[in-house]
């Protein structure tokens, strides 16, 4: 796990599963845990590097409600987590769905795990919104089209937007089932005027990012979506040139299913 310090309130810990994101912010006497990293060392570490950055952990929050994004509470397990309203619903909608896509995912890689991944309470926090720490508050932004759900976080003394699996520079963007591409498009639009504020964009996915690499995947993201809802079988030329890997591939063949319902 690679840890960063982008600003003196604001830590960024990655994952080696996905390049995943897991940021800690601090204003004053608080701190939230948001997201998580996903391998069981990782995740052992993680109290450690919040005690000894002097954080004093007030909660955790999640982007939305994807497995590798709720795993802080293994490593937290009486801290409250707060998500937004279309999270909390669809963490209703399908109880253990988390823990199953875990075990799978552990199952697949040989991962031992102490203990079962059980979210307990949530607290759902009105998106759009703001979310007092300290003597700060956090700005929550609503997200959609990668999922049915979603918020990002804007922490605006630090100048840092964290916003969940959107803006990646190392993953298309990616349409599960609840996601669509005009949601997701209308999301970008939504993020494009605060990644022009901010000093540094976290993805769900990938490398921290400036303001100008944001924009610059913001764009790209936006034209393949374009491309993609008006000609999803020729939108392959679409896909931005550093993201055309083979598994990026998958996900583009998996995105054109999911827009045709083939």
């Amino acid at each position: 796990m690679r840890v960063v310090a982008l600003h003196a309130d604001v830590l960024v810990a990655t994952s080696a599963a996905w390049q995943t994101t897991c940021t800690i912010v601090r204003s004053g006497d608080e701190a939230f845990v948001v997201d998580s990293p996903v391998f069981p060392t990782e995740l052992e570490l993680l109290p450690t590097l919040v005690q000894q950055a002097g954080f004093p952990l007030s909660g955790l929050l999640a982007t939305h409600a994807d497995w590798d994004h709720l795993l802080a509470r293994l490593a937290f397990p009486d801290a409250p987590l707060g998500v937004a309203e279309t999270t909390a619903a669809r963490l209703r909608a399908e109880p253990g769905d988390a823990a199953r896509r875990l075990r799978a995912f552990d199952d697949e890689h040989y991962v031992e795990r102490a203990g079962t991944l059980r979210l307990g309470d949530v607290q759902a926090l009105p998106v759009p919104g703001h979310l007092d720490i300290g003597e700060q508050a956090l700005e929550l932004h609503p997200t959609g089209g990668h999922t049915a759900d979603g918020m990002a976080v804007w922490i605006p003394w630090a100048r840092v937007l964290v916003c969940g699996d959107h803006v990646s520079p190392c993953e298309i963007p990616m349409l599960s089932p609840g996601g669509s591409v005009s949601e997701y498009r209308a999301t970008l639009r939504r993020l494009a005027p605060l990644a022009e504020q901010a000093d540094h964009v976290v993805p769900g996915h990938g490398a921290v990012l400036d303001a100008q690499r944001a924009l610059a995947i913001l764009r790209e993201d936006d034209a393949y979506l374009a491309a993609l809802e008006r000609d999803p079988a020729g939108s392959a030329s679409a896909l931005p040139i550093a993201r055309r890997s083979p598994e990026q591939k998958k996900i583009h063949e998996r995105n054109v299913a999911l827009v045709t319902g083939a």
